[in-house]
């Protein structure tokens, strides 16, 4: 009998797990979700996770003490014009933060692919930064909590927006309804039969730009109205009331001014309005919208119906039918 070739050898498949355990180690993937920002009435406070579109990035654990994006990619509108360089990129900053605050002797090797839009309205650049921090947390010999993460998730947040603003990283790390202060997270209780409607027009709304029609101070009485609306809507959500949430979710505030730079936002406004929405609004910075429904039928019916609004208004568009309690960023294989 011949003997047997190393290839056969009873170790050789012990030592082939070995080396992909090892290669499992150094390397993860972790995806997150869309987002709506604000919510209407809780500018830069509120937010909510949604079902559909999301990032995914891929983190190598490196010798080398740097942070280094190999590469970017995604067929959505935007993906191409993303920096490579670390320090400009929301998902590079967070994992620079990380690396420094930890004090890591190692560094990390990014690459994105991105299924947010820039300027959707959706969250996109905050997707990248979470996805990458989620991702990067998974190879650390002592993971951090999703509450630890947050501060690096603001801190590449911060690069995109101009400001520090956690109404769209926190729903992603803790998924649902989330109020975002500038150090704590706190989910919030949402009803299992809410659900929203997202609608992403073929448009595009820089944050910056969005933000800028906000400078001009607001009188005092119209920000205590919005507070009455605030404290109408919270209620409601932690009581399950839907007629409190309808009460509540009328933004004076922001929708108002930003309303002009979405074309066609009137009309699908109204579209969900006569269709049975609770209230609409406009997804973070816009052009997308959402409206939130009293169950996942009644949303499927307006849907069609505001995606019409924007056709007539000269844009096509993709809506997103999804439970208010939306998914949160979560690692999806070692690869």
């Amino acid at each position: 009998m011949s003997a047997a070739s190393p290839s056969s050898s009873p170790h050789a498949d012990d030592q082939a797990d070995d080396q992909a355990d090892a290669d499992a180690s150094q390397q993860a993937r972790a995806f997150a979700p869309a987002s709506v920002g604000n919510i209407g009435v809780g500018f830069d406070v509120l937010g909510h996770s949604i079902e559909g579109p999301r990032d995914i990035a891929t983190v190598r654990r490196i010798a080398e003490p740097v942070v280094r994006i190999r590469a970017i990619r995604g067929d959505v509108p935007g993906a191409d014009s993303l920096p490579l360089e670390a320090a400009r990129n929301t998902a590079g900053q967070a994992l620079i933060s990380l690396r420094e605050k930890l004090g890591l002797a190692h560094g990390f090797e990014l690459e994105l692919d991105k299924g947010i839009a820039l300027g959707s309205g959706l969250g996109g650049s905050a997707a990248s930064c979470v996805a990458a921090l989620v991702a990067a947390n998974a190879l650390l010999a002592q993971p951090l909590s999703r509450d630890a993460l947050y501060e690096f998730a603001l801190d590449g947040e911060s690069v995109s927006s101009g400001s520090r603003h956690g109404d769209n990283v926190a729903p992603m790390l803790l998924g649902g309804v989330v109020m975002a202060t500038a150090t704590r997270m706190i989910p919030l209780s949402v009803p299992d039969w809410l659900y929203a409607v997202v609608v992403h027009p073929d448009q595009v709304l820089e944050t910056r730009r969005a933000r800028a029609v906000l400078a001009d101070p607001y009188p005092l009485p119209l920000v205590v109205k919005q507070s009455a609306h605030l404290a109408l809507f919270l209620t409601g959500l932690q009581r399950g009331d839907a007629q409190l949430l309808r009460e509540g979710l009328v933004d004076l505030l922001v929708e108002p001014r930003r309303a002009p730079l979405i074309p066609g936002f009137a009309q699908v406004k109204t579209a969900a309005l006569d269709h049975g929405a609770l209230g609409a609004s406009i997804s973070g910075a816009g052009p997308s919208c959402f409206a939130w429904f009293e169950s996942k039928q009644r949303a499927q019916i307006a849907a069609a119906a505001m995606r019409i609004a924007f056709a007539e208004a000269g844009f096509d568009s993709r809506a997103y039918v999804t439970p208010v309690a939306g998914p949160r960023a979560e690692v999806i294989g070692s690869v």
